[in-house]
C-alpha cells in the first residue's frame, strides 16, 4: 500500500479527544473497505485530520476508486473527503520504499524547523506525490511547510490540504523565489528540483 505517515495517530494540537475520534473514523473506513474488497483496502491509505478524510493509494479501475470514496462518505464523523486515489493496476508502477523515505525525510525536516509546528501536519506520500493535511498557525507557516516539502529529493509534486487557524481555511499561494530550506541537510543535492505545489481549495 502507499507509504503513510507513522506519526499520524499521535495526539496533535487538535487535542487528545480529536485524535481519538479521528482514529475511530480512520479505523471504521479501513474496516468498511476491507469488508467490501480486501484488494481495494490493501491499495488505499486512509488519513484523517479533524474529520477531514484523505484517500490516497491506488485502485484497479475508476469504478473501484469510486467505490472507495462512496464507502468513506458513509462513515459517521466524516466532515470532508479528499479523493486522491490513482487508478493503476497495482502499486508496482512506483517505488513504495522511496515513498516511505520521502515521508520520513520530510517529517524529520518539519520537526527540526522552528517555524513549523510539525505535530499539526500529517504526511502521506504516494508515487512521489506528497500530500499534506492538517492545520497551520499562519499562511507563513503553511508556505514554509510546503516549501520544505517541495525541496525533498525525489518529490514530484506537493498537494496541500492545510487549513489556517483561526478562522476559515485560506488557499495559500507560495510567493515567488523562496529561499531553499536550511534544514534540507548536507546529503541533499545542491540544487534540488522544485516540485510544483497544488493548494486545494477547502
Amino acid at each position: 500500500s502507499a507509504a503513510s505517515d507513522v506519526y499520524k495517530r499521535q495526539a496533535q494540537e487538535r487535542g487528545v479527544g480529536g485524535s481519538v475520534s479521528d482514529f475511530a473514523v480512520e479505523t471504521n473506513i479501513e474496516d468498511a473497505l476491507t469488508k467490501a474488497d480486501p484488494k481495494l483496502a490493501g491499495g488505499v491509505t486512509v488519513t484523517v485530520y479533524q474529520g477531514r478524510v484523505l484517500l490516497t493509494g491506488h485502485a484497479a479501475s475508476p469504478e473501484m476508486k469510486q467505490t472507495a470514496a462512496d464507502i468513506a462518505r458513509r462513515i459517521g464523523g466524516v466532515r470532508a473527503l479528499y479523493d486522491e486515489i490513482e487508478v493503476a493496476p497495482s502499486e508496482g508502477a512506483w517505488d513504495t520504499a522511496q515513498d516511505a523515505w520521502i515521508t520520513a525525510r520530510l517529517r524529520s525536516q518539519l520537526v527540526l524547523d522552528p517555524a513549523v509546528r510539525s505535530g499539526n501536519y500529517t504526511i502521506d506520500t504516494t508515487n512521489r506525490s506528497v500530500y499534506l493535511i492538517g492545520s497551520a498557525r499562519s499562511r507563513a507557516e503553511l508556505d514554509r511547510a510546503t516549501q520544505i516539502a517541495r525541496y525533498v529529493p525525489g518529490v514530484k509534486r506537493v498537494v496541500s490540504y492545510i487549513e489556517i487557524r483561526p478562522g476559515s481555511p485560506v488557499a495559500a499561494r507560495p510567493g515567488p523565489g523562496p529561499a531553499r530550506p536550511a534544514s534540507v541537510g548536507r546529503e541533499a543535492p545542491a540544487a534540488a528540483p522544485q516540485a510544483p505545489i497544488e493548494v486545494q481549495k477547502l
